[in-house]
């Protein structure tokens, strides 16, 4: 490929920048934003990364709800969110750039697809003049571009259909902002000749375009600075860039590695947690086996079986999902066997906003059950975290023959971070002993339900195995023999022995990040909250007000010495993307008028927002 040489623009070093591509469904913004995301990874930045997209799989071409957009942040040190304002937007349209404009700082670089500013689109969204041409954006760098017609004539020469050749408008654009932050193009131009290994005229037809756009950018007088981003110090390794629901499914795999059990998953297709499925399905080589069951009840019915049967079953799903799956879940309580139960939650009640974000599952994880039955729950930070978020949901429930719910978002599930790949032998050893000789005391007799003294567990034993027969079900279970029993006393002690068994899972301490040990103001966080509180916190040391940080992963149980830290703080902030589902438990537990602070929009908070909140809850302490 033959791009134009790049020595004659001055260039300008940049510690950090927030990039957002915006265009239709249909225009390939989330593909154009995967490729600059992976290149930039492999320069060595830190990213985080924010995908936005309608539910519908083709919305109204040029309309506002069917805007979709991928923000990505890159930086030349540690970030940990995927930016609250882009520098730049890349608009395919007039609904791209109105759906978005205001969440640009003024100066902002625009660079917009002129070619689709005709008087049919804007009016689509309500412009009754061009933006272009009317002063309103007078306060942005604006870069108008005829990205269509430019590619079209890029590819004059190619055999591929005038429709071909204005689908590859992204890819212009894809080279366009590569030459501009100095990216590197090597693994994007491996990446088309896989995707259309089947026709050679469209490989060629996308680098063409590709190499068009970065020409462009070189040889062009509108853009005369070229910028570059360091890479970010990192611990030494090998990284590689995931998204989080990638990184919960090699969790899932090393698992099954780390126990030596066969890992089952049954699922079924629903946003936004398919792609997990569709991940497991790749790993057949690691004794993982995929069913996609014909409803949600099938799947983790399949999922409870298959550990019965001796494997480690697990159910993926979302919110609704997950209220189908209750009654199951509930039957794996009073079972007592390992099952994990994954749930990326998104925007609800009902089927709500599919593709959009929410945190407001917490109370069905914790209580969505009929009776007493209380299971572990656990919540990944971030999308690097859900390896190993999954890894601990499975130690929980394989150690203690409990259901664990690991709630996921789907902010955490479609971003990405650079992921420090482990060593396998440092990862939690998972081997469990199945029963495999009878336990009564006169050495001929199984007792199904005698426990374990330490985690009151209950013997695992294969179905099949001679002499360890054994009934099972939902009907209440006697003591030890784990016949059915309708004893008043029996039925007490058992409801007390399970709701025992969650709360005395040992789990490690909350840590609290506060610097100088001087802060009056607790933020106390738990799932994809973290990166926003965090760098809200940052914000406010650099500026000199004290605040402190913790963050939950453990839901139920939660750490031990909670108390003390909450007891430590004059202030106890907890921000939300719900109405204050943690908050209600903090203060009935541990009796602390927490502060909630609380959004539903379908969005990640804005470190900005929270800073501006913290600041003045510290000011009021």
């Amino acid at each position: 490929m033959t791009l134009a040489p790049s020595s004659r623009k001055q260039i300008r070093q940049l510690d950090r920048v927030v990039i957002r591509f915006a265009g239709d469904s249909g225009d390939g913004m989330q593909l154009t934003g995967d490729r600059f995301t992976s290149e930039t990874a492999q320069l060595g930045n830190d990213i985080s990364t924010l995908p936005n997209f309608p539910a519908e799989i083709r919305a109204p071409a040029g309309t506002l709800p069917g805007v979709s957009s991928f923000q990505v942040h890159f930086a030349d040190y540690d970030i940990l969110t995927p930016g609250d304002a882009p520098n730049v937007l890349v608009a395919m349209n007039p609904a791209a750039l109105k759906a978005n404009l205001a969440d640009l700082p003024r100066g902002a670089d625009i660079i917009v697809n002129t070619d689709e500013f005709t008087k049919r689109n804007l009016t689509k969204v309500g412009y009754t003049s061009s933006p272009l041409e009317d002063g309103s954006l007078d306060g942005y760098v604006l870069h108008p571009v005829a990205l269509t017609s430019m590619t079209v004539g890029a590819l004059a020469e190619h055999a591929v259909s005038k429709k071909d050749a204005e689908r590859a408008k992204n890819m212009f654009a894809l080279g366009l902002l590569s030459w501009m932050y100095s990216r590197p193009y090597a693994s994007t131009l491996r990446f088309l000749e896989r995707k259309f290994a089947a026709r050679p005229e469209l490989v060629a037809a996308n680098v063409a375009a590709f190499r068009a756009g970065w020409n462009f950018g070189e040889t062009t007088e509108d853009f005369s600075v070229r910028y570059e981003v360091a890479p970010a110090r990192m611990l030494p390794g090998t990284y590689r860039n995931i998204t989080g629901n990638q990184a919960l499914s090699l969790g899932l795999v090393a698992a099954g590695v780390r126990s030596g059990l066969p890992v089952f998953l049954g699922a079924y297709p629903i946003t936004p947690a398919s792609d997990i499925l569709h991940e497991l399905s790749k790993h057949k080589r690691f004794g993982v086996v995929t069913m996609q069951a014909e409803d949600e009840i099938a799947a983790v019915g399949a999922a409870l079986g298959a550990s019965y049967g001796g494997s480690l079953g697990v159910t993926t799903t979302s919110g609704p999902g997950v209220a189908l799956k209750s009654e199951t879940i509930s039957l794996a309580v009073a079972l007592e066997l390992p099952l994990v139960i994954v749930d990326v939650q998104r925007a609800g009640p009902s089927t709500g906003m599919p593709t959009k974000t929410e945190q407001a599952d917490l109370n069905m994880a914790l209580y969505g059950r009929h009776g007493e039955a209380p299971v572990a729950v656990i919540a990944p930070r971030s999308p690097a975290d859900c390896f190993y978020a999954a890894l601990e949901a499975a130690r929980i429930a394989l150690t203690y023959r409990t259901p664990v719910i690991l709630l996921s978002d789907n902010y955490v599930a479609n971003g990405s971070e650079p992921w420090l790949l482990p060593d396998v032998d440092s990862l939690p050893d998972l081997r469990v002993q199945f029963a495999t000789t009878p336990n009564g005391e006169d050495g001929t007799t199984f007792l199904p339900y005698l426990r374990d003294p330490h985690t009151l567990a209950r013997p695992w034993a294969v179905p099949g195995t001679a002499g360890l027969e054994h009934r099972i079900g939902g009907l209440e279970k006697a003591d030890k023999t784990g016949d059915i029993s309708y004893d008043p006393a029996n039925h007490d002690f058992m409801v007390r022995t399970r709701a025992a068994r969650i709360d005395t899972i040992p789990v490690p301490d909350v840590e609290v990040e506060d610097p100088d040990g001087d802060a009056r103001v607790l933020v106390l966080g738990w799932g994809s909250t973290y990166g926003p509180i965090g760098a809200a916190c940052r914000g406010l040391r650099q500026r000199g007000l004290p605040v402190a940080q913790a963050h939950l992963r453990h839901l139920a149980p939660l750490p031990g010495n909670l108390a003390d830290v909450l007891a430590a703080y004059d202030r106890v902030v907890i921000p939300e993307m719900n109405l204050g589902q943690l908050a209600h438990v903090i203060r009935a537990k541990y009796l602390v008028d927490a502060i909630g602070y609380n959004q539903v929009r379908g969005l990640p908070f804005t470190a900005a927002e929270l800073e501006t909140m913290l600041e003045e809850v510290c000011k009021n302490v």
